[in-house]
């Protein structure tokens, strides 16, 4: 295990710690997200925790199940009391980029159903300026190309994220993913979502702002620093 990952199992681990009997817990997607998923399954089973869990992906929906955490359909529920995720960059102002997992879009709906979003990163994801990291961007495939041009017309180089066999990457939504190189450092973020969020066919944005509560940052030696 290398120096990464070492923070990001330090800090999906102690975020487990926030979850208490009787809680809806969103489940966030990606690397360090497993690791919280992990631990939690095991709290649930040593300590006799009972929760009820949000998946915002159907990979965190199959380890939380594989894992015997109950698991509530989304339309279901109208908030949760706590949801943990990780980033892939997050600043200062606790701004964050997300999406690098492909499941942005759910994300930032069980984000915003939640009292709180805890948000779990390695130190490397703690930032002084977001935008070294590809904003992801959901789009509508219906007509994508128009939408490609409409973003490059605008001034985003995006490209169409796609998978191991050379087609375009498909979200659990049945969407497609758009990475964009920001210009470094992003000094306006909230300004560059406005104009993503401006052109029909974009879903959503990697861009998240105020959402973040804690941030518990995970480092290679195992210690963790909550922001």
């Amino acid at each position: 295990m290398n120096d990464k990952e070492k923070g990001k199992r330090a800090a999906g681990r102690a975020a487990a710690a926030f979850i208490e009997d009787g809680m809806t817990v969103g489940l966030g997607t990606g690397s360090t997200a497993a690791y919280f998923i992990e631990r939690l399954i095991e709290r649930c089973r040593e300590e006799k925790l009972k929760v009820v869990a949000l998946a915002t992906s159907e990979r965190s929906y199959a380890q939380a199940k594989a894992g015997g955490i109950c698991l509530y359909d989304v339309n279901q529920m109208n908030t949760l009391d706590i949801t943990v995720d990780g980033a892939d960059e997050i600043d200062h102002r606790k701004r964050m980029i997300k999406g690098g997992g492909g499941a942005l879009l759910r994300e930032k709906i069980v984000a915003n159903m939640s009292h709180e979003m805890v948000v779990i990163v390695d130190s490397s994801k703690y930032v002084e300026q977001l935008g070294a990291f590809p904003l992801s961007i959901e789009i509508l495939p219906f007509a994508y190309k128009a939408t490609l041009h409409q973003l490059q017309s605008l001034g985003f180089n995006g490209t169409l994220r796609k998978n191991s066999s050379g087609i375009p990457y498909v979200t659990d939504n049945g969407n497609y993913i758009v990475d964009i190189s920001l210009n470094y450092p992003c000094v306006n973020p909230e300004q560059e979502n406005l104009k993503l969020q401006s052109i029909p066919g974009v879903l959503e944005t990697g861009f998240f702002f105020e959402m973040a509560g804690r941030v518990v940052i995970g480092h290679s030696d195992g210690h963790v620093e909550i922001k």
